[in-house]
């Protein structure tokens, strides 16, 4: 992420618009024709929203996962999905975008988004996506942006107030307190029979249950706090406003207009047109107000939240002032409330710390301790003791946090038991130590702690959202949570089904209160997995733990397989539809394999090499290999920047094959044979992929080399043995690796003679001529025509005919004298 507010190397492109107008879309697509890119997200739920859907687009082995509390970070991930304030500002990247900038005049968080909108640079490209109200803000900060307005896909229409009973279905209930957002919840599952909850609260794994139980149609209502505003893509035909004002820290006062859309603006998507209004308990909204959020006009922002960015270390006295420095442009204010700086403020008075706290060293980490978050949003005094202690563990012994200490703060957080309420405290109270926990050097054994926390953290959102269900979904639709054991563990006498031994796993395996696991904790548990813990057979059947549990099925070409989940009758529509994408993001991962990693999107998109373009595609096409004679025009007409960037991604260019060159090692081999077999739709050859030679009846001409061989006349070979045959043969002193390689893959006589000829000729060498007898004469010279040697006719014939390369004509020749010649 280039850090240079004043860099012009990057193309700046602001999206600005109301909802549903598309823009995150764009940006996702938009960064997934580069190479690699940071999209810095308002919620850590919208981030793990847009993780799944970019996975599913690309596979999990390519991106990353970062918030304060989760992340998932592959060996090598060319994207990165962040919470904006976890954006990693050493990473630089081709393309970055900023969603929500808007936020950038919010009192706590604005001045996070005010840095990115000032620093934060993809190498290539960066988009700002956001209201318009940012346009005068944008244009001045930003004079060389191309500023572009979004328009909104589906109309949005004021329909008045409501009662909760006659609340349409696909409907959005929103208030501004958890105790006003249960109370709703009640009385909708009174008048309804069932309803999901979202919370800003909520941990991912909750949130993304009810969402999926909302989204799939197994309630038709949702109560949800301001958290469904920033982005979160829901299937909604009505919003209906419970509360017209909200506490923001600070005092209790109404909501703005721009606010309200929003919100408001979460009903309809895509095409379809949605519906906003209040519940019957709240006067109308005011014409002006109701206007305005129709028409998507609104006062533009004329302030940012700023904060000094260039901080003395030096000492905490000297480190508050840095922070309070005023800013330098009339467009900027000075973050007024923070909780890091109150916290710094009332740690630096408390005299153990001034002694501790005297070089740039300690101030710098005494500023890192207050950045923790208070997610309990409790007493402060009581979040500023536990940030004393932390620091002063951090400074004491070896500088890394005590194990029996962290163990005492941890331990009493595992504790599944207990209503809602107590579970949000307990999930809040997590969150901090899950945070604390990915801090680099501050523990002994980080990835057991990570473990431990997000274990606690998971063990809580299943009990948590087991409790909003049997709260807020009727006892007939309640089944749903506990038909998957039943209806698995058990199956009929002589049954075939896959899913008995599942089922037996499930009774086996203790969930949240040590009953057989559930629908949704099994399901979370497959969402959650690493790559490692599935097993792919030739056929295509996926496993999961050495369970079945799918399969993939012929799609429209090799790079497209569809999924089937064995016996989807079994899942309620949400387990399914959870299930159905983290199995989507594994078969990209399977493709990406075959492949060799060839990112294929990377090269694609307006503004990149047509001819790079064209070959990514048939690369992609070919799983990471095609002919020579697919490949010659489009090599032929790269330029310098797109041939070292190919060359880059392993494309080789060989004799008879230009190939990605892991996508000859054997996974991956194995990988194309399944897919090929899969959209072949028959059963993969015998031997394939790993016998380098099949006879030709043992292979399909027309199917070999999309099996991964080549038809060398009567045999087969596997593309990566002919592409090292070709290259020997090539070599000046190749001679004893042919030979070698021949006694390997015992081709012997006549058919070593006709793969070598063939051989010879991809590299330069044409087959020898078949002499021709004249009718009724004798076998002429080889070279004439009847002439006789040394006439300029045959001079002529010699003259015209092509010449054998010195190396192939010396490498054949050792391989004929050599010993196992037969």
């Amino acid at each position: 992420m280039n850090s240079s507010p004043s860099s012009r190397s990057s193309v700046v492109v602001a999206e600005l618009g109301p909802t549903n107008t598309g823009k995150t879309h764009r940006a996702i697509e938009r960064m997934l024709e580069h190479g690699s890119g940071i999209m810095g997200l308002p919620l850590r739920l919208l981030a793990r929203e847009v993780y799944d859907r970019v996975t599913a687009r690309v596979g999990e082995g390519r991106v990353a996962l970062m918030t304060g509390e989760e992340k998932r970070v592959p060996p090598r991930p060319d994207y990165w999905i962040c919470t904006v304030e976890a954006m990693p500002t050493d990473k630089s990247v081709d393309f970055l975008a900023v969603d929500e900038i808007q936020l950038a005049a919010h009192r706590e968080r604005g001045h996070v988004f005010t840095d990115r909108l000032l620093h934060a640079r993809g190498r290539k490209e960066t988009w700002f996506l956001g209201a318009d109200t940012m346009r005068p803000m944008v244009q001045t900060l930003i004079p060389h942006a191309s500023v572009k307005r979004a328009t909104r896909l589906s109309q949005l229409r004021y329909a008045g107030h409501r009662s909760l009973k006659s609340l349409p279905p696909r409907s959005a209930v929103v208030a501004f307190s958890a105790d006003r957002v249960y109370e709703l919840a009640e009385s909708l599952r009174r008048l309804r029979g069932g309803v999901a909850v979202v919370l800003g609260a909520l941990s991912p794994r909750t949130r993304n249950a009810q969402v999926a139980m909302y989204q799939s149609g197994e309630v038709q209502y949702l109560v949800a706090t301001d958290a469904i505003g920033m982005g979160l893509n829901l299937d909604l035909n009505h919003v209906a406003f419970a509360a017209l004002s909200k506490f923001d820290g600070a005092d209790q006062r109404e909501l703005y207009p721009d606010e309200l859309a929003q919100i408001a603006g979460r009903a309809g998507r895509h095409l379809n047109d949605g519906s906003f209004g209040t519940l019957n308990t709240l006067p109308e909204l005011p014409p002006r107000v109701v206007s305005a959020i129709e028409t998507h006009r609104f006062p533009a922002v004329r302030s940012l939240i700023w904060r000094n960015a260039a901080l003395d270390f030096s000492s905490p006295e000297a480190l508050l002032d840095s922070l309070a420095r005023a800013p330098g442009h009339s467009a900027f204010i000075r973050v007024e409330r923070a909780d890091d700086f109150d916290a710094l403020k009332d740690l630096s008075r408390v005299p153990t710390i001034q002694d501790l706290a005297t070089g740039p060293a300690m101030v710098e980490l005494l500023w890192q301790v207050c950045q923790i978050p208070d997610f309990r949003k409790g007493l402060f005094g009581q979040h500023v003791a536990l940030l004393r202690e932390t620091f002063l563990q951090l400074t004491a012994g070896d500088g890394k946090l005590d194990a029996v200490w962290l163990n005492k703060q941890v331990a009493p957080l595992d504790d599944v038991s207990g209503d809602i309420h107590t579970l949000m405290d307990r999930l809040a109270a997590i969150r901090i130590w899950t945070y604390i926990s990915h801090r680099p050097g501050w523990l002994h054994e980080a990835e057991h702690w990570q473990e431990r926390t997000r274990g606690i953290e998971d063990a809580l959102g299943d009990a948590l959202h087991e409790r909003l269900v049997e709260r807020f979904v009727q006892r007939a639709a309640r089944r749903s949570t506990r038909r998957f054991v039943k209806a698995t563990a058990r199956p009929p006498s002589g049954s075939a089904s896959p899913f008995a031994k599942l089922g037996q796993m499930l009774e086996e395996m203790p969930g949240a209160e040590g009953f057989a696991m559930t629908e949704e904790q099994f399901v979370q548990r497959v969402v959650d997995a690493s790559h490692d813990a599935f097993q792919v057979d030739a056929s295509g059947a996926i496993s999961f733990e050495g369970e079945p549990l799918a399969r993939l099925v012929r799609g429209t070409d090799r790079r497209s397989p569809l999924l089937a989940l064995a016996e989807p009758e079994v899942w309620t529509g949400g387990a399914r539809q959870r299930l159905e994408r983290r199995l989507l993001a594994l078969a990209r991962d399977l493709v990406t394999e075959a492949m060799g990693g060839f990112p294929s999107e990377s090269f694609s998109g307006a503004g990149r090499n047509a001819a790079a373009r064209g070959l990514a595609y048939r690369l992609s096409e070919g799983l990471g290999v095609i002919t020579q004679g697919e490949a010659h025009e489009q090599w032929r007409l790269l330029d310098e920047e797109a041939r070292a960037r190919l060359t880059e991604q392993g494309v080789c260019e060989g004799h008879r094959f230009v190939y990605v060159a892991e996508a000859l090692s054997p996974h991956a081999l194995e990988r194309r044979c399944m897919l090929t077999s899969l959209f072949l739709q028959r059963t993969c050859p015998t031997g394939v992929p790993r016998e380098p030679v099949l006879q030709l009846s043992e292979l399909d001409r027309r199917d070999a080399r999309a099996y991964g061989y080549e038809v060398l006349g009567s045999v087969v070979l596997r593309i990566d043995i002919v592409e090292r045959l070709c290259e020997a043969l090539r070599h000046p002193h190749g001679g004893r690796q042919v030979q070698a390689l021949m006694q390997d893959l015992r081709l012997e006589g006549s058919i070593r003679a006709r793969v070598l000829r063939e051989l010879g000729g991809a590299i330069g060498n044409p087959p020898p001529r078949r002499r021709r007898r004249r009718r009724g004469g004798a076998a002429q010279v080889s070279g004439t025509s009847g002439a006789h040697p040394g006439s300029p006719r045959s001079g002529a014939s010699e003259r015209k005919g092509r010449r054998p390369r010195e190396g192939a004509v010396r490498n054949a020749t050792a391989f004929r004298d050599g010993p196992s010649e037969s």
